[in-house]
Parts: C-alpha cells; sequence; structure tokens
C-alpha cells in the first residue's frame, strides 16, 4: 500500500476532530490535532506519537518497531507495519491512540 493510499485510510479518522490539520513532511502525510504531530504515513507504515514514558511498552506491541526517521530513535515514537494496520479496526485503533495523546498536548 502506498503513503497515498494510507493517508486515505487515516483522514476520516482524524477529519471530523477539533484541530485538524495535515501537511506533507518526512516524505509522508503528517496528521496534526492542534499543531502537535498525531500520525502519519512513512514507507507503508503508520508512524505513531504516543507517551514518551510507555515507549518501551509501545514497542513491544505486535507489529511495531522504534521510528527510526533521521538516523536517530525518537522515544515517544513508533513505527506501526503494514500488518499491524491491515484491519480497519486495527488502524482505528491506533490512530485513535495518538490522537487522544496529541490532544491531550499544549495546543501550538
Amino acid at each position: 500500500m502506498s503513503d497515498n493510499a494510507l493517508a486515505g485510510r487515516i483522514r476520516p479518522l482524524l477529519t471530523q476532530l477539533p484541530g485538524f490539520s495535515e501537511k506533507n513532511m518526512f516524505g509522508g502525510v503528517c496528521f496534526m490535532i492542534h499543531g502537535n504531530m498525531c500520525v502519519g504515513t512513512w514507507k507503508d507504515s503508520l508512524i505513531v506519537r504516543l507517551e514518551r514514558e510507555k515507549h518501551e511498552e509501545t514497542l513491544a506491541e505486535p507489529h511495531t518497531k522504534p521510528a527510526d526517521i533521521a538516523g536517530r530513535i525518537m522515544r515517544g515514537w513508533a513505527l506501526v507495519e503494514p500488518a499491524g494496520i491491515a484491519s480497519e479496526d486495527d488502524l482505528a485503533t491506533w490512530v485513535a491512540r495518538a490522537a487522544d495523546y496529541a490532544a491531550s498536548l499544549p495546543a501550538k
């Protein structure tokens, strides 16, 4: 699945939320809530932003790996491989978790 196809699956899950926006970043599409990055597409995977304090716990979940976009692991971020977001329910669960976290942050 291409980044554009994945973005097309993500968009309807977020557009109704207050503070939703999106822009092209890092060679993919980044979705934001009140200016805080929430989820994005990167090389056919979903990149999610979750609590830094739960970084190791998140990486223990199936089909996740560290987000290493710029040559270093970003704590609080994870890549969910295509197998982890193959179903609409799995994608919706990851997106909702990241959206809830982004919405809890101060608006930018």
